[in-house]
C-alpha cells in the first residue's frame, strides 16, 4: 500500500522562498502550494516555487487552484458560488483553471486540486452535464501536460463525486481527501466514503471537524 508523506499547506506567493522556508522550519519534506490569485498563475513564480522547494528538500504534491469570483462557505449560496457549478462563473473559472494547469505542468508538478463545488446528486441536472462539459476542458489542458486533476472534496457526497469521475473519463482523476469536510458538509463518513472512491485518492488533508447541526452552516 502506497503512503503519503506528511506535508502542509503553503502558500504560492512572490516570495517562494518565504513559503517554502515556513515548511522546511517544520521539519517537512513535503507541501501542497495553494493561491486564489489567477494573477500567480506564470511559469516564473511556479519556477522560483519549485527552486527554492528543491533547494530546501522539500516536494510540492500540488497546486491547490483557486479561480476568481464570490465564494460562500455555507449551504445557502454556497451551491449558487463555489466552483464550477454555477453557469454564470464556470467559463473565467475554466480559463482560471486551464492557466494553472499550464503553470503546475511546465514546472514539473504532479497535478493540480480545486473544490469543482455543489455537484448535483442527479445527473439528469443541467449543472451537471455542464460542469461535466467543464470538467473535461480543466482535465483535458491538464492531460496535455501530463498531469492529474484532484478533486477536493467536500461539497459533493462520494457517489455523486465518483459519477462525477467517470462521467468525464479523462484517465487523469483523482481526490484530495478532507475527510473532514466530508463531515462538515454533511456528506459522508469519511472511512465509508473510501469504498466509494478510495481508488482515486492522491492526497488529502487533515483538520477537524463537525458534523452540522442546522442547515444553513457548516460543522
Amino acid at each position: 500500500m502506497a503512503t503519503l508523506p506528511i506535508g502542509v499547506m503553503t502558500g504560492l506567493s512572490d516570495k517562494p522562498e518565504d513559503e517554502i522556508r515556513k515548511v522546511a522550519d517544520l521539519g517537512l519534506a513535503s507541501c501542497q502550494v495553494c493561491t486564489w490569485n489567477p494573477d500567480y498563475y506564470t511559469e516564473r513564480l511556479g519556477r522560483a516555487t519549485v527552486d527554492a522547494a528543491d533547494a530546501a528538500g522539500v516536494t510540492v504534491s500540488t497546486l491547490w487552484a483557486g479561480w476568481p469570483g464570490p465564494k460562500a462557505w455555507n449551504f445557502t449560496e454556497g451551491p449558487t458560488t463555489i466552483g464550477l457549478v454555477p453557469p454564470e462563473h464556470r467559463q473565467a473559472r475554466v480559463e482560471a483553471l486551464c492557466k494553472a494547469a499550464r503553470m503546475a505542468a511546465a514546472v514539473g508538478l504532479p497535478s493540480i486540486t480545486t473544490h469543482v463545488g455543489f455537484i448535483p446528486e442527479d445527473p439528469n441536472h443541467p449543472d451537471f452535464a455542464g460542469t461535466v462539459e467543464a470538467l473535461k476542458v480543466v482535465a483535458g489542458a491538464c492531460a496535455e501536460g501530463g498531469i492529474d486533476f484532484l478533486f477536493e472534496t467536500g461539497q459533493e457526497t462520494p457517489v455523486t463525486l465518483l459519477r462525477t469521475i467517470q462521467a468525464v473519463g479523462t484517465g487523469n482523476l483523482g481526490i484530495n481527501l478532507d475527510p473532514a469536510n466530508l463531515v462538515m458538509y454533511g456528506k459522508a463518513n469519511p472511512v465509508d466514503a473510501l469504498d466509494v472512491f478510495g481508488g482515486y485518492v492522491r492526497n488529502t488533508h487533515a483538520k477537524d471537524g463537525l458534523y452540522p447541526t442546522d442547515g444553513a452552516h457548516l460543522g
